[in-house]
């Protein structure tokens, strides 16, 4: 399945692909907005993102030509040697940004945090050296919801993290309360908006900060599949009408926040890029 205008950028680049030219845009209208994707590698993107001749390795290559940030969510499955994170860092131009997402035993197996902690700062170490990562994103799951052990939880772990940013996103209206912010505000925790389907007990779309900086990830809306989990549940395309809904709540964040991020996580056959760039066209478009 082709999905249009994602095969716009040569590979390699000579000349800025159009969602260069759009993230340039961007740039100059919204300085300190930033938009990518959660993760980068993907068989599926291949065809509909990447040429057909890219090679798994060279993914990243391609992607950072035409992105200025990126969330890389493979360090949930495993922790990587330190090398493999500098390696990536290598690839990238001076201004290029990371977030990262923790290991699963931060927000899954929390039994299993503590020890994994020292091991995910290692890895991520290249980048914080770098100056190029501005934080961890903790994304907890449906199960976890609020009590105070639980806030304490996060308070704690945040507290080992030996500064580096972390964002927290829940999958819990449990947490809609106004202590949960507070709380945040008071320890430095950023908080994440998200777009997923409006299911019981899942988050309503906002726009809110705690710490100055503002997160956005969009998981797309397939409620006949969410509770399905796998990769299926981000199996969604964003129309223009539901990005402009963003378009708007990203500009009553940035009376909030000096800087924001925006991840599309719908990365489901390239969605993910299409929306991404289409989201670039249209904060620009609509500023105009």
């Amino acid at each position: 399945m082709d999905l249009p205008g994602l095969q716009e950028s040569p590979f390699p680049a000579d000349t800025p692909s159009a969602i260069a030219q759009a993230r340039r845009r961007v740039a100059g209208r919204f300085p300190g907005v930033r938009i990518g994707t959660s993760g980068y590698s993907f068989p599926d993107w291949v065809g509909n993102y990447y040429p057909e001749s890219a090679a798994r390795g060279k993914m990243f290559d391609h992607y950072v030509r035409d992105f200025d940030t990126v969330e890389i969510n493979s360090i949930y499955y495993g922790i990587p040697h330190p090398r493999v994170l500098a390696n990536m860092e290598k690839k990238t131009p001076e201004r290029f940004e990371f977030l990262v997402k923790t290991h699963g035993s931060f927000t899954h197996e929390r039994d299993q945090a503590d020890p994994n902690i020292p091991k995910l700062l290692k890895a991520v170490s290249p980048l914080r050296d770098s100056g190029k990562l501005k934080g961890l994103l903790a994304q907890f799951p449906y199960s976890f919801h609020y009590s105070s052990l639980n806030l304490d939880y996060i308070r704690d772990k945040n507290s080992r993290l030996g500064g580096v940013p972390l964002f927290v996103e829940f999958r819990h209206d449990s947490w809609l309360r106004p202590n949960v912010k507070e709380a945040l505000r008071c320890e430095d925790i950023g908080y994440t908006n998200v777009d997923e389907p409006q299911l019981p007990h899942l988050l309503p779309p906002e726009s809110e900060t705690t710490t100055g900086i503002g997160y956005i990830r969009l998981h797309g809306r397939n409620s006949a599949q969410w509770w399905q989990g796998g990769g299926e549940r981000y199996n969604y395309s964003y129309t223009d009408d539901e990005l402009s809904e963003w378009v708007k709540r990203l500009k009553t964040l940035r009376q909030k926040a000096d800087r924001i991020y925006v991840f599309f996580n719908n990365c489901h056959l390239g969605h993910a890029v299409r929306d991404a760039h289409r989201f670039m066209e249209l904060l620009t478009i609509e500023e105009a």
